[in-house]
């Protein structure tokens, strides 16, 4: 293929994401494949011959358009686009980059600031899910520059807080799609008891004990362990109705991760976290890699899984730690990168309303993207 793209590269949380107005880029899901995996290189492991940056959480993309659907500004379509294949994945979202793809509605017209704080009512193509962005926009200024940091990332950004909505069954259409709180599984020799919840995304959790684990080991520690890791997610998507036996899952969901107890460690950047701090360490799997941090979408499965009787997410936190306090409950997530707090929003009758994370975006470039002739097969999934 040859051509170009014009894009904006956005910093979205702890994710990097190319953007694209959707009027500028093919209707058809296969050809916005091909122009992507064009465009960032994905053949190569290093992506050396595109934009791309090498690793699950900056080999990113969105197509974003204005929404027909009354009370929705916009719709966008998330791509996970492959590291040393030329594959492109429709089947999940990225709650990192919807923070990014709020900014730039703005930014782009798309959606007026109104305010100290503009709402952006998106939908999520790929799942269907409903997602209100709050942007600082102080004295309704478009937002160029913030100051405010998150865990993950010492660089500052404009402050988004992403919820997301009915959030329950968005791929498979049942919040427990292997049909209980907890489900055993054969995966690499051993058996493992796991929580399968499908709330934003698809995502299996595993108790760190059941692997002679801690729930918070370091990231060389995890991948020491990906090919079980991997095994148990691979039995996972069988079990949730997600692939057949003999089928490979999506690259991206289900998204598998170790919990564990909370206690003292030292993230990534050197910080120590003390165990009072929060309420539960997880260490998840992205792309068939440690994630270092936490996707946003496996943040909000799992602060869901912690009200779901008889989960795994919820013994290990206790149902104290989850009264509400005035129509609220906050999680607090250990990931290697620092503590990640989810808010919980209930309903009047004390069930799960919405979940969302406080995140930090800013425009990073506007480029025009020169498109290579293209003669790989490419894999479409979703």
């Amino acid at each position: 293929m040859n051509g170009q793209l014009h894009g904006q590269w956005y910093r979205g949380g702890t994710s990097k994401c190319w953007l694209f107005m959707g009027d500028e880029m093919p209707a058809d899901r296969a050809q916005i494949a091909t122009a992507l995996a064009a465009a960032f290189g994905s053949g190569d492991d290093r992506q050396l011959n595109g934009v791309g940056g090498a690793s699950s959480t900056t080999s990113k993309a969105a197509i974003i358009s204005p929404s027909a659907i009354p009370g929705i500004d916009i719709s966008y379509l998330f791509a996970q686009v492959g590291i040393g294949q030329t594959a492109v994945e429709f089947t999940s979202n990225c709650g990192n980059c919807a923070s990014a793809v709020a900014l730039f509605a703005i930014q782009n017209g798309l959606v007026r600031a109104g305010g100290d704080v503009t709402e952006v009512r998106m939908i999520n193509e790929n799942t269907r899910s409903v997602l209100v962005a709050e942007v600082a926009t102080p004295g309704r200024a478009i937002p160029t520059d913030g100051d405010e940091t998150i865990p993950g990332s010492a660089m500052p950004g404009v402050p988004v807080n992403v919820f997301f909505e009915n959030v329950d069954g968005t791929s498979t259409g049942e919040l427990l799609p292997a049909g209980a709180a907890t489900t055993v599984l054969s995966a690499a020799g051993r058996t493992v008891t796991v929580s399968a919840i499908d709330a934003g995304a698809p995502a299996c959790f595993v108790s760190a004990t059941d692997l002679g684990m801690t729930g918070s080991d370091t990231l060389p520690e995890v991948r020491l362990r990906l090919p079980e890791l991997l095994a148990i997610r691979e039995s996972a998507s069988q079990a949730m109705g997600l692939t057949l036996p003999g089928e490979d899952p999506s690259p991206a969901v289900p998204k598998v991760g170790i919990i564990g107890p909370a206690e003292d460690f030292t993230t990534t950047t050197g910080e120590r976290v003390a165990a009072a701090s929060y309420d539960l360490s997880v260490r998840m799997v992205s792309m068939f890699d440690p994630h270092p941090a936490i996707g946003l979408t496996a943040a909000i499965a799992l602060a869901r899984a912690a009200f779901v009787d008889g989960s795994l997410v919820r013994s290990l936190i206790g149902p104290d730690r989850l009264l509400s306090r005035g129509g609220e409950v906050s999680i607090r997530i250990g990931t290697p990168a620092g503590v990640i707090t989810c808010e919980v929003q209930l309903d009047s009758a004390g069930d799960v309303a919405r979940l969302g994370v406080r995140r930090v975006a800013r425009r990073i470039a506007a480029a025009d993207i020169d498109l290579p002739h293209a003669d790989t097969a490419l894999q479409l999934v979703g």
